[in-house]
């Protein structure tokens, strides 16, 4: 089978129900923006930034030091090694958190108790934990059964926020029923506790992967599991970081209306989940894609057809969103409306981050994991510094600029040191192509401007169909020339 077409199966068969999974959770935004204030709100958003930071911590670069040894080792010492590590760190976490649980609690500050704490450390140490019998799935190419638990997964977390945030609510209200063991004043609590349900159910469809395994753990893999790993680790944690460490600092950095501020950005945040889930889709296939099956110096040209296609494709998608941004916008409650203006911003962060990724194969493939530390640590300082320096000066747009700014710097880098020491020839030319071609697409279509919405969306949409047609003759040209 040609490569592209089975990266591009596989990233289906992960990314559809990933897909519809996330815009169904996606759906839950509008339900949390109509119930919620900006405040409130804003809790969930920095709650949910530690848990991303946490949930690196907890797994430490393991998942990627499972797809590298588990192909060229005993996998079943590797899974029950990598295992047994995750299950201990995981324990003195918990301990941890039970002896200083008030603290943290001090430290979060207005509007977190304990028992939020409580059910987002208690859902950390199990997707930590079930995250190696995914990996296990994955290298093993059950991406059905992988997709299968994953939707599961988000289903039944959607399925209970509905219940505690609108089914249960209306039913007492409209029928004065008295639902035992509920009560609506917990507010967002809810949110957690369904992560947590979700979680469990996780763990108990994933049991199976935990059987029939000879249970060994080896010192000796155990060392080079670590040596490999820790660079990914520092990778995942400056990645959390330039991810969600503005939702961290707003809450810190704004005297004025912190948390509502920090709500705002986080509900606008949620409507780049197209670009997203289009880039984790992609992850998801690429890794094992190419650890399992293509190395060496004919599979170059398979990554430059790749990036081609996957930058063409993140550029469709932020036109397609930026077209029809005003019936998108509806999705949040009125209230949120002013933060839309970070929307183009994230989008091109997450396209970058995207971008990034798939340049970074490089520092995997040639074993160089620590350049890939140090692009990450590159990224968090200019994050860290740019938010720190903009945050008090432009409030929630200094932290959309410095995620956009922090990607990209990454992905210059990236290529510039992949280029001396795993040198691809991409076709820079046809990217920058594609990316002139939708930039002024996008510039073109902010001159149609109409009273009525549908007519202007329905006008918009021949320039949507025009940077298909350059991208589907640019690359059928490509294949014209190599046939």
């Amino acid at each position: 089978m040609n490569p592209l077409k089975k990266l591009a199966g596989q990233t289906a068969i992960y990314g559809i129900p990933t897909i519809i999974g996330r815009f169904i959770n996606w759906l839950l935004v509008p339900l949390y923006t109509h119930v919620f204030v900006e405040s409130v709100y804003g809790v969930v958003t920095n709650l949910m930034a530690y848990t991303a930071l946490f949930m690196v911590l907890l797994t430490y670069g393991m998942e990627t030091g499972f797809f590298r040894f588990a192909a060229k080792e005993n996998k079943s010492t590797v899974f029950s090694t990598i295992l047994t590590s995750l299950l201990v760190t995981s324990a003195l976490f918990l301990s941890v958190l039970f002896v200083f649980i008030d603290d943290i609690h001090i430290f979060l500050g207005e509007g977190v108790k304990n028992e939020y704490i409580l059910f987002l450390a208690l859902t950390l140490v199990i997707d930590a934990i079930t995250s190696i019998p995914f990996a296990k799935l994955r290298l093993e190419g059950k991406a059905k059964r992988f997709a299968l638990i994953k939707s599961i997964n988000i289903g039944t977390n959607v399925l209970f926020n509905v219940l505690f945030l609108l089914a249960f609510p209306f039913l007492e209200k409209t029928f004065e029923i008295n639902i035992p063991f509920y009560d609506f004043s917990y507010g967002i609590g809810y949110i957690f506790f369904s992560y947590f349900i979700a979680s469990l159910l996780t763990l108990i469809l994933l049991l199976p992967e935990f059987f029939g395994e000879k249970y060994i753990f080896s010192k000796k893999l155990y060392k080079r599991i670590l040596i490999y790993s820790f660079p990914i680790f520092i990778v995942g944690i400056c990645g959390m970081i330039n991810i969600n460490l503005d939702k961290i600092l707003l809450p810190k950095l704004l005297n004025k209306e912190a948390l509502a501020q920090t709500g705002i950005y986080g509900a606008n945040y949620k409507l780049a989940l197209v670009m997203y889930i289009f880039v984790q889709a992609f992850k998801f296939a690429f890794e094992p894609f190419f650890f399992s099956s293509h190395k060496g110096e004919d599979s170059k040209s398979v990554y430059v057809g790749v990036l081609n296609i996957f930058t063409a494709t993140g550029l469709l998608i932020f036109l397609a969103v930026m077209f029809y941004i005003d019936k998108l916008i509806f999705f949040i409650d009125p209230k949120y409306h002013t933060g839309i203006v970070i929307l183009p911003l994230v989008l091109m962060a997450n396209l970058f981050q995207g971008i990034y990724y798939s340049l970074s194969l490089w520092y995997k493939l040639s074993d160089k994991t620590q350049f890939g530390a140090y692009m990450a640590v590159l990224g968090s300082v200019v994050t860290i510094f740019l938010n720190i320096l903009l945050i008090p000066r432009i409030g929630y747009m200094g932290s959309a600029y410095a995620v956009l700014i922090c990607f990209f710097t990454m992905t210059i880098v990236s290529y510039l040191l992949g280029q001396k020491y795993f040198k691809i020839n991409y076709n820079i030319k046809r990217i920058g192509f594609y990316f002139l071609s939708a930039f002024v697409l996008y510039f073109i279509s902010k001159f149609i401007v109409l009273d009525n919405t549908w007519l202007q969306m329905m006008l918009k949409t021949p320039l949507l169909l025009i940077f298909c047609v350059i991208v589907l003759y640019k690359e059928q040209l490509l294949m014209f020339k190599r046939n």
